[in-house]
């Protein structure tokens, strides 16, 4: 099993930039498939970005594109989602995820292919 734990959250103004960090205990990430989700008040939770358990390209959700990148550390087991330009509509509460099982070079969007989860990070865009 494994624990996932995220931080880097806060609070930012409109064009600023916030690393979030998401530390596996455990297990490593390697192997897993591995996504960034978020949840904004009153919202579903929806797709950041995802990455396969091949580790390769990172996909996107479009409203985040050019802005969000995905990044892994695997020797300190801990996966990040630098944000720049950060507008408004991004505040919510950060989630990451991963899934230990299915295909190796799939990339899931679906929330709901994740096994384990951590607690969330507030991310604040506000003036």
């Amino acid at each position: 099993q494994v624990q996932l734990v995220e931080s880097g959250g806060g609070l930012v103004q409109p064009g600023g930039s916030l690393r979030l960090s998401c530390a596996a205990s455990g297990r490593t990430f390697s192997g897993y498939a591995i996504g960034w989700f978020r949840q904004a008040p009153g919202k579903e939770r929806e797709f950041v970005v995802a990455c396969s358990r091949s580790g390769g390209t990172p996909s996107y959700a479009d409203f985040v594109k050019g802005r969000f990148t995905f990044s892994r550390d695997n020797a300190k087991n801990t996966v990040y989602l630098q944000m720049s330009n950060l507008i408004p509509d991004d505040t919510a509460v950060y989630y990451c995820a991963v899934k230990g099982s299915g295909s190796f070079y799939n990339v899931y969007e679906n929330q709901y292919e994740y096994n384990y989860w951590g607690q969330g990070t507030q991310v604040t865009v506000s003036s």
